[in-house]
C-alpha cells in the first residue's frame, strides 16, 4: 500500500491541493495579507490557499500533534536587516499565524485534521485516507524507469 511517504512531496501537495480546491473557500482578506513579516508583497498563485492547506494538512499528518505556534516557525524565513548594504546580521522571522489558524480551521470542518487538547492538532483517519489515496495515484502517475527493472 503507498503511503504518503513513498512519493515526492511537491508532487503530492500539488494534488492534494486540486482536491481541496473546491472544498476550502479562500479568505476575502487572503489578498490584501502577507504571508510573514519577511514579506513585502501578498501571495501571487491563483490557487494559493488550497497548496498552503495541502502543505498544512501534510505537515500536521507527517509531525502531528502540532500546534500553529510550531508551524508559523516552519512557514517562517529570514529577515535581513538591511539587504543593501548588509550592516545587520539576518534574522528568523515566523509565518503569519491567521493564515495557517485559518486553513487549519477550514480542514477541521473538514474533517481531515481535529484538536487534540493540549497538544495541538493532529490528522484523522479521514485525513490520513485522502493523504494515502491520493499518494496512490501520484505513484501511478510518476514515470519512474528506474523501477521497471524490479518488475
Amino acid at each position: 500500500m503507498t503511503t504518503m511517504y513513498d512519493v515526492p512531496a511537491d508532487d503530492l501537495i500539488e494534488a492534494v491541493a486540486a482536491e481541496l480546491e473546491d472544498r476550502l473557500d479562500e479568505p476575502e482578506w487572503l489578498e490584501f495579507s502577507k504571508t510573514g513579516v519577511n514579506r513585502e508583497l501578498p501571495p501571487e498563485q491563483e490557487d494559493f490557499w488550497a497548496v498552503r492547506s495541502a502543505s498544512l494538512l501534510r505537515k500536521v499528518a507527517d509531525t502531528g500533534p502540532v500546534g500553529v505556534d510550531r508551524l508559523s516557525t516552519e512557514y517562517g524565513g529570514s529577515k535581513n536587516g538591511s539587504n543593501r548594504y548588509r550592516v545587520a546580521t539576518a534574522h528568523r522571522t515566523n509565518g503569519s499565524k491567521k493564515v495557517i489558524r485559518v486553513a487549519l480551521q477550514q480542514l477541521e470542518e473538514e474533517d481531515l485534521v481535529e484538536t487534540a487538547d493540549g497538544e495541538g492538532r493532529r490528522i484523522t483517519a479521514e485525513g490520513r485516507s485522502l493523504l494515502d489515496n491520493i499518494a496512490a495515484d501520484v505513484m501511478e502517475e510518476l514515470d519512474r524507469p528506474e523501477l521497471e527493472r524490479y518488475a
